[in-house]
């Protein structure tokens, strides 16, 4: 008989264990439409509807983890996150072998960003000197190579919305943004003092890598994805924020 309880206790344990949320990374230097950030809490936005959305389809809640972005590979090196969104390959420069890729839902292009707009495309080869200003962690392909020759200088700020404030207020001729960003900022600026596209910098295919442990239901996540891919749920979501 006393074998009763613990066969209860071992039960509720695993039934505990399944429920556990998935966690998903939410770096802090973000901004809308792709994320938005209230006293250290996401609210809102592409990525807030997207995960939630995906453990949903896995019946688990989601745990949205704001972080610094220099502290998400120590966090995913520790198995202590279990989904990271809105990520390519080309963007890391550490390995995830613990991590499969999803299939991508959005692509996103990074653009040169100015206060006017240019006769013709403007290419960042053509501002030898110019500082740019740039998130603080990010990294550019396109632009990387300039600034290790030093033929570009990086002028960093913590989120992608405050490199924009800091274009607006002449800190510095140009910057980088990716599109929804900068339509999202001009949005909510007057006509006088909305931001220009000069080039496009590069166009990505935007992915979520998952954990591949026995405690994440990692098969279910990554056919989840292909299902709202086939089914337009991604591009539901995306008309939400234009």
């Amino acid at each position: 008989m006393r074998l009763l309880p613990l066969i209860v206790l071992a039960l509720s344990a695993h039934v505990t264990a399944e429920e556990r949320p998935l966690r998903f990374s939410v770096t802090e230097s973000w901004a809308m439409p792709m994320i938005r950030i209230e006293n250290g809490q996401a609210t809102g936005g592409i990525l807030y509807d997207l995960q939630h959305r995906l453990a949903q389809k896995v019946g688990r809640r989601a745990e949205l983890q704001v972080m610094p972005r220099m502290r998400v590979q120590q966090i995913m090196v520790r198995g202590e996150i279990d989904v990271r969104c809105y990520v390519n390959p080309a963007f890391l420069q550490e390995s995830h072998y613990q991590y499969i890729w999803s299939v991508p839902f959005m692509n996103q292009r990074d653009v040169l960003v100015s206060r006017s707009q240019p006769p013709q495309d403007l290419h960042p080869e053509q501002l030898p000197g110019h500082a740019i200003g740039t998130v603080l962690g990010f990294t550019y392909p396109r632009l990387e190579p300039l600034f290790a020759r030093g033929d570009l200088r990086r002028d960093d700020a913590r989120t992608q919305h405050l490199v924009l404030d800091k274009l607006l207020a002449h800190r510095y001729d140009y910057a980088v943004s990716n599109d929804k960003s900068l339509e999202w900022y001009n949005r909510h600026q007057p006509p006088g003092q909305r931001l220009y596209e000069s080039s496009e910098l590069g166009n990505d295919l935007m992915s979520c890598i998952v954990r591949n442990e026995p405690d994440v239901p990692t098969m279910q996540l990554l056919r989840a994805m292909v299902r709202m891919k086939e089914d337009g749920e991604f591009d539901e979501i995306l008309s939400r924020y234009r």
